[in-house]
């Protein structure tokens, strides 16, 4: 069995409600294993014998079944979810800065949002084909620009972003 972490994506926000509980109990009828939800913004951890790719799809259809919305998750397995993580360079508590790790399901909507950003002091930080971190000022995380670009349509579907705080909590509720 591997261990993976989801990333549901737009939970919680925008008028989609789950609770952490409904959740977890939808996607125990998958085949899965050890489910566990983190926060209240759609992170739960998982052991299957799924692919990544299978788990995608099979989470994604029972939360558009389930739930009744559009719904899009990014998955990885956890020691590649830690290997970004530990090769994140910004800091994870910082009194002035907040620091995102954005992730994504398409190499090519990564692609898209390094050619976005080119040109603006944003602070994009590629970790590999499938993360890019990025800081933003407390308080301004609405208004910095990767923000308001990995909000944009293009990157509905493949992007979801988590303080790196957050994904400190998903590792660890991984290892419990």
């Amino acid at each position: 069995m591997t261990h993976f972490a989801v990333f549901l994506r737009g939970v919680n926000v925008g008028g989609i409600n789950l609770t952490m509980a409904e959740l977890r109990a939808a996607v125990q009828t998958l085949s899965v294993s050890d489910v566990k939800t983190q926060l209240a913004s759609g992170n739960l951890t998982c052991s299957t014998d799924l692919s990544a790719s299978e788990l995608k799809n099979s989470v994604e259809a029972l939360l558009r079944s389930t739930f009744g919305y559009d719904a899009w998750v990014v998955v990885l397995k956890a020691g590649r979810l830690r290997e970004l993580v530990d090769s994140c360079p910004l800091p994870a508590d910082d009194p002035d800065t907040h620091s995102y790790i954005t992730l994504f399901s398409d190499p090519d909507a990564l692609d898209d949002l390094v050619q976005a950003a080119a040109g603006l002091d944003s602070g994009l930080i590629v970790l590999g084909p499938e993360a890019a971190a990025w800081p933003a000022p407390r308080g301004g995380t609405l208004e910095s620009p990767l923000s308001k670009i990995s909000g944009k349509p293009r990157f509905k579907n493949s992007t979801t972003t988590r303080n790196l705080r957050t994904l400190h909590k998903v590792l660890a509720a991984i290892s419990s």
